[in-house]
């Protein structure tokens, strides 16, 4: 809880960059976000600039498997969606109680999801912004792949071609 809190607000500038807004889920009352979300801002020295959704009776958690199995159902809910602007769930995340969540691995399954999406393409594994893509399949004629990917492309074998990443 407190580090997700925490390391959202820190982050803040990097999700406004991408037109991406956080919005948190947990099982206390709003009460409690109010105190903790105090305790958040004077240790980590953010501010905690998003929505947190009051879910005291669990419903909206338990529902969406967003409390890790095998752990204690108080525990604060350890889940990272990501839904793109069709309302449309693309990515689902849920940690252990006692591991923090990885905001670099967000960044970049957003950026992959924003870069595919609006230019066609595919990211490889461990792809990092800037990286080379991968050339969906669905391009098969040489003039179409020459237009759209102007900058060329390397073929490591028919169905796998790199191609430097079209935005940068």
């Amino acid at each position: 809880m407190h580090d997700r809190t925490g390391t959202d607000g820190k982050i803040a500038a990097e999700f406004e960059k991408r037109n991406v807004k956080a919005i948190a889920l947990s099982v206390d009352d709003v009460a409690s976000h109010k105190a903790w979300t105090k305790d958040i801002e004077d240790t980590q020295k953010t501010v905690v600039g998003f929505p947190i959704i009051a879910d005291e009776d669990k419903k909206v958690a338990t529902l969406y498997d967003m409390i890790h199995p095998n752990q204690s159902g108080t525990a604060t809910v350890r889940s990272v969606f990501i839904i793109d602007p069709q309302k449309k769930l693309r990515l689902t995340l849920t940690y252990p109680l006692n591991i923090g969540r990885n905001f670099d691995e967000i960044l970049r399954v957003i950026d992959a999801l924003q870069i595919s999406d609006a230019h066609e393409i595919a990211t490889p594994g461990n792809w990092k912004n800037g990286d080379e893509v991968i050339i969906e399949l669905t391009f098969q004629d040489e003039d179409v792949i020459k237009k759209k990917f102007p900058k060329g492309y390397r073929a490591e074998r028919p169905y796998l071609r790199y191609t430097p990443q079209p935005d940068k």
